[in-house]
């Protein structure tokens, strides 16, 4: 019922994830950076403490008593993640949902899911799955192989998508993906992926702020909401610098207050997407009180993810005009992520 639970749990996490930049296409007149920045302020300022303080009341005493370490790290974790969430942004809009999704996570699924592993491998800890523990266990090689089939079944979306780029007209890309460019959007795309795993990390480094909240007797499917907190604060930092450079060097501050642009929607939406970010950890940390911080966690979120993007890709008619091969290779890549995110949950119950 755990490993059952855990997966429900992620499911919701993934299709928030794979579904928040839906909601930024509404926005109508601002630029990137503008109403990128705004979905980020609920993403990591705004909504984060709220979930806490309804969920781990009295989350700032535990933030407060924590130790310096725990907070340098976790915020570090956060700042370099945020890097890995700023060029995530850059990756989806000039590769559109479907491929720029697959890139993007299938690095960041093979890094988030296994250099912990290696760590607890190198550095022993009670409780946490080593990769010592994947390779000589019958549970942990049934998990290791549902990382592999799903960094497959990525390889296949990605190819998929390589495909649609050489088949489609240009003038039907930009259609589907406004500012359509394949060399640029891989560059940042694969940096992102891999930056994006320091998330992983960073909920490592804040697990005593995490167990502290379960020890004063709060709900454990809560208990990294607290740790977010933290971990976001870095992520924020990042993403709001990064942010203020380009609205300076491309002069984009009035979007802020043109009343040309439908300004009440343009807010309305930018928050919604920002809110809807925030709801993929919310769930992610409920799936992992059931499943555990390890590969199993990371991989399912990151394959539901792949999943409920590129389903809103073929919505967002982001695959209209390609050949049947092409669309038998995107649904071969679902089809063999469904498969990994089957073996990951066999390997849980077993476990």
């Amino acid at each position: 019922m755990h490993a059952f639970l855990g997966i429900i749990f992620h499911f919701i996490g993934g299709f928030a994830s794979g579904s928040f930049y839906v909601p930024f296409k509404k926005v109508k007149g601002w630029h990137w950076e503008s109403y990128w920045i705004i979905g980020g302020l609920f993403s990591w300022l705004v909504v984060p403490p709220l979930a806490a303080w309804l969920t781990v009341p009295g989350f700032e005493a535990i933030i407060s008593a924590s130790s310096g370490d725990t907070i340098k790290y976790t915020m570090l974790f956060g700042v370099l993640w945020g890097f890995g969430g700023l060029t995530y942004g850059l990756g989806v809009r000039y590769l559109g949902m479907s491929l720029g999704n697959s890139v993007v996570l299938g690095f960041c699924s093979a890094f988030g899911a296994l250099v912990p592993s290696i760590y607890y491998s190198i550095y022993p800890t009670a409780g946490k799955t080593s990769f010592h523990d994947l390779l000589t266990t019958t549970w942990g090689r049934i998990v290791l192989a549902g990382v592999i089939v799903c960094l497959l079944g990525i390889y296949i979306c990605g190819r998929a998508g390589l495909m649609k780029e050489k088949e489609m007209p240009e003038e039907e890309k930009k259609k589907s993906v406004t500012e359509f460019n394949l060399v640029k959007g891989l560059v940042v795309a694969i940096f992102s992926g891999i930056m994006s795993a320091c998330f992983n990390f960073g909920i490592e480094a804040g697990k005593p702020m995490a167990e502290a909240a379960v020890a004063a007797g709060m709900n454990p499917l809560f208990q990294n909401n607290v740790t977010y907190v933290v971990l976001l604060w870095g992520g924020l930092a990042t993403n709001f610098i990064w942010c203020m450079i380009l609205n300076t060097r491309n002069k984009t501050f009035g979007d802020y207050i043109n009343s040309r642009t439908p300004l009440l929607n343009n807010y309305f939406f930018a928050g919604l997407a920002g809110t809807t970010w925030f709801m993929q950890f919310f769930f992610y940390g409920m799936g992992e009180s059931k499943l555990g911080n390890g590969a199993s966690s990371w991989i399912l979120h990151m394959a539901f993810i792949i999943l409920i993007a590129n389903m809103w890709g073929i919505v967002l008619k982001e695959w209209k005009g390609v050949s049947s091969k092409t669309k038998a290779t995107i649904t071969a890549g679902i089809a063999t992520i469904i498969l990994s995110v089957i073996l990951v949950g066999i390997g849980n119950s077993l476990k």
